[in-house]
């Protein structure tokens, strides 16, 4: 027999027998870790681009609602200032008025102090031409005078009276 063929055939029996071994091993165990660690990676990746995507439609959800609340900003704006504009041309509107209505008054209060001073200085000027009148007559009128024109007032109080009864 031939020892060096032996040893030949038993290194390569050996080699086969590691290989088998090997690829027994890397059948059982690694390549099922491998495998669950490849699918538990994959896993970790669509999971996190499932958040990637859920974050991008609610960015996007997010970026409509601000849009709309720009809107709905810029149309309170718009009514507060046409509120803003008719309460402003109603409070000018009724001042207006009301500074009319003060006028008109103050015109009608001014007529009616214009007849009281008119009144008043007719009476004024009534009493001193009474008082003139008075003291006149009595430096021109003396006490025959003044017998004669209370004769001539009664008899025309007499006369005045006999023609009512007509």
């Amino acid at each position: 027999m031939n020892y060096d063929a032996v040893a030949f055939w038993s290194q390569i029996a050996g080699f086969l027998l590691f290989v088998v071994a090997l690829v027994w091993a890397w059948n059982t165990w690694l390549a099922p870790a491998i495998g669950a660690a490849q699918r538990a990676g994959n896993e970790r990746i669509a999971l996190a681009e499932r958040h990637r995507d859920e974050m991008r439609a609610a960015l996007e959800a997010l970026r409509l609602e601000i849009e709309g609340a720009r809107r709905d900003g810029r149309a309170m704006v718009a009514r507060v200032r046409e509120r803003a504009r008719h309460e402003h041309d109603a409070i000018v509107a009724e001042a207006k008025e009301a500074g009319e209505r003060l006028i008109r008054n103050a015109e009608g209060e001014l007529g009616r102090a214009r007849a009281a001073a008119r009144e008043r200085l007719r009476e004024e000027f009534a009493a001193k031409a009474l008082s003139l009148a008075q003291q006149s007559a009595a430096k021109r009128v003396d006490a025959a005078t003044n017998a004669r024109l209370v004769q001539e007032f009664l008899g025309s109080l007499s006369g005045n009276r006999a023609r009512e009864q007509v």
